[in-house]
């Protein structure tokens, strides 16, 4: 499985909650209906929340400030994620998903990545 993870931060005019909501409400049907065409397999969106309990265990390791979210994108594999990639249609898909994300992403402030995964428990 390819796996394709966006650490998400949100435009600095949203609110967590407005950011949040726009993701959830108006930008995950859109990924949906385009699913097929980009061959995406699977697809969660990881909501930041549990303000006071990630603020204790960030302080206790000196971290960061967290993201507003992690979305995730799964390929069967990287030859049907290439393949998708070719079908009619999917550079289309994926600009009109690039144009909605403008919307509500920090893009420069965002980080994502293709990865492989490599699951040990569950």
């Amino acid at each position: 499985m390819i796996k394709l993870t966006f650490c998400l931060r949100r435009l600095p005019h949203l609110s967590r909650e407005e950011f949040q909501r726009y993701w959830r409400e108006v930008h995950a049907p859109l990924v949906a209906a385009r699913a097929g065409v980009l061959g995406i397999a699977r697809y969660e969106q990881v909501h930041a929340g549990f303000d006071e309990l990630s603020a204790g265990i960030r302080a206790s390791r000196g971290g960061p400030e967290p993201y507003d979210g992690i979305a995730e994108i799964c390929f069967e594999s990287e030859e049907a994620m290439r393949a998708a990639g070719a079908k009619p249609g999917a550079a289309e898909a994926a600009q009109e998903l690039l144009e909605d994300e403008k919307r509500f992403i920090d893009l420069a402030n965002s980080p994502l990545w293709f990865n492989r995964v490599h699951p040990f428990v569950g």
